[in-house]
């Protein structure tokens, strides 16, 4: 699954925002600095029902699981496959090959097109049993070398102990609450295999947490962002941000943490 961030929703659900000179500009409702993001988030059953509800409604196509933007998924892929190739191989510090776990997976578009061509298994979590299923059809032939889907929520998923060489998280933590996304990140440090390494691809806003009531998800900024992953006991070894996006879409950034 997706949320991407854009600036235009034009033919989606989802409402438009505007961004002008490196700021969101929006109602006093919509732009909402880091101490307010409890507000967006007082009911935590609602606010994970919502985004459910919002998943079980959009088609389990590639670009369905890019809120219409189908067009970035090779872009988006190759960037992917650069940074994660800088920390896989032998030796001391390096990532070995063995698994990884593809969170908010979705229908497996990264799946297939990053991590099956990079590891020997992979497994999938995602929230929408419909994208699982659909999964197991778009991987074909490499689906023999997937060993699991999971159907849960991350705030509810625990990766198996010391499992993955590699959790890859994208498009997925807006729709965590800030405890919870530590939480989880936390429990993901434990899934990890030595010199395992946990993946962060995602939009970050410009100032401040941005909320999506439509798809009842929030876009934060990279200095929040990088607080709940210390406050989860994780180092950004590596940070890089996606090039060559449209210019509506909010800029995404990929973090290597360890």
């Amino acid at each position: 699954m997706s949320n991407i961030k854009s600036t235009s929703r034009r033919g989606s659900k989802k409402p438009g925002r505007r961004i002008f000179s490196g700021r969101e500009v929006g109602s006093a409702s919509t732009n909402m600095t880091q101490d307010r993001m409890g507000d967006v988030v007082q009911n935590e059953s609602v606010f994970y029902s919502k985004a459910e509800n919002y998943w079980k409604e959009v088609a389990p196509t590639v670009d369905g699981m890019l809120g219409g933007y189908g067009k970035i998924s090779n872009v988006d892929i190759d960037g992917s496959i650069k940074f994660l190739k800088n920390f896989l191989g032998q030796g001391q510090g390096k990532t070995s090959n063995g698994c990884a776990l593809d969170c908010g997976a979705g229908i497996g578009r990264i799946t297939k097109r990053l991590l099956l061509p990079l590891f020997n298994t992979v497994d999938l979590v995602d929230v929408t049993q419909e994208f699982l299923d659909k999964a197991k059809v778009y991987l074909g032939e490499e689906s023999k070398r997937v060993e699991n889907y999971f159907c849960c929520g991350l705030q509810d998923f625990t990766p198996q102990d010391g499992r993955y060489d590699v959790i890859w998280i994208q498009w997925v933590i807006g729709h965590l609450t800030d405890d919870h996304l530590v939480e989880f990140l936390r429990r993901c440090r434990g899934g990890l295999r030595p010199e395992g390494l946990i993946v962060i691809k995602d939009n970050v806003a410009y100032e401040g947490v941005i909320p999506d009531d439509v798809d009842s998800s929030v876009c934060r900024d990279l200095v929040l962002l990088k607080s709940l992953v210390a406050r989860a006991g994780l180092e950004v070894v590596c940070e890089e941000q996606q090039m060559n996006f449209p210019d509506e879409i909010y800029q995404v950034h990929q973090l290597a943490l360890r």
